[in-house]
């Protein structure tokens, strides 16, 4: 549930720092395993490699050695039939990464962003049991602004947050959720039973984004759009939350498109994509 307050909130804005130095021969070595990520299964021989980098063949060689010892890279074939491709160590690399970069910190410049483009509230969320969890949130700028408590457990189906994560679920999926949390009326509009539950997922899939209306407060709107995991789960959402009398219904769709885009770019962050959803 959404309080409102009144207050100001500036934006920060996300600066990045700027690199000072750069050493070719590590430079080079990333070059390699960036134009090794483009291919397919089939690798890629030393010429190739040497013409995609602009580097002499006698220097590509040498890093692709360094490179196949550490297990970044590996080969198949022998002399001229010699193919190289990604190895398994950065596999592991990818699995640490992910663990140690908390969802609610690599979410944060977007976040960021995102508010600073629509103007609104945005929230990341999860999904925990038959709940869901913001773990982070950047409070959209002026003098008005909406409070909602970080890892308060919030109804699924009275959020847009909630709504994105169900709608890319099997429908199996959402009625043992549902069947868990049961379907609280927040609202004189909250959804009251799972076939209106099931039209407003179907609609969701279709736009790419969820649209939560008066649902879990009276006059607030909320949009929301899915963040997916390296392994094609969803592993969040992102909301953008506002004062409906704000929001015109020409602008919903501007927005959902900036919600989902910024989502994706969390998305590729976790090394996720976009992934086929299922059908209701």
């Amino acid at each position: 549930m959404y309080e409102i307050e009144w207050n100001s909130c500036a934006v920060i804005p996300n600066d990045g720092m700027k690199d000072r130095y750069k050493v070719k021969s590590v430079g080079h070595a990333l070059d390699i395993i960036d134009v090794l990520t483009q291919i397919n299964s089939e690798g890629m021989s030393t010429t190739q490699i040497a013409k995609e980098i602009n580097l002499s063949k006698s220097a590509t060689f040498s890093i692709l050695q360094t490179l196949l010892q550490r297990r970044y890279i590996a080969d198949t074939g022998n002399g001229i039939t010699r193919e190289y491709h990604l190895g398994m160590a950065l596999a592991v690399l990818g699995d640490q990464a992910i663990s140690q970069t908390p969802l609610s910190e690599l979410a944060m410049p977007e976040l960021r962003m995102l508010t600073k483009v629509t103007t609104l509230t945005s929230r990341i969320g999860i999904l925990t049991d038959c709940f869901v969890q913001a773990i982070a949130r950047v409070q959209g700028p002026g003098t008005l602004r909406l409070s909602s408590v970080l890892g308060l457990q919030e109804p699924v189906h009275t959020t847009s947050i909630g709504k994105a994560i169900l709608s890319n679920l099997s429908a199996e999926t959402v009625k043992s959720i549902i069947s868990k949390s049961g379907l609280i009326q927040r609202t004189p509009k909250s959804i009251k039973n799972i076939t209106e539950l099931t039209v407003d997922l179907r609609k969701s899939l279709e736009r790419g984004y969820s649209i939560e209306d008066e649902e879990d407060t009276l006059g607030v709107l909320s949009i929301g759009a899915n963040i997916w995991a390296h392994t094609g789960e969803c592993a969040a959402a992102v909301c953008v939350t506002g004062l409906k009398l704000d929001i015109q219904a020409s602008q919903i769709e501007e927005i959902g498109k900036s919600v989902k885009q910024y989502a994706d770019k969390i998305s590729q962050g976790l090394g996720g994509g976009q992934y086929t959803r299922p059908k209701f």
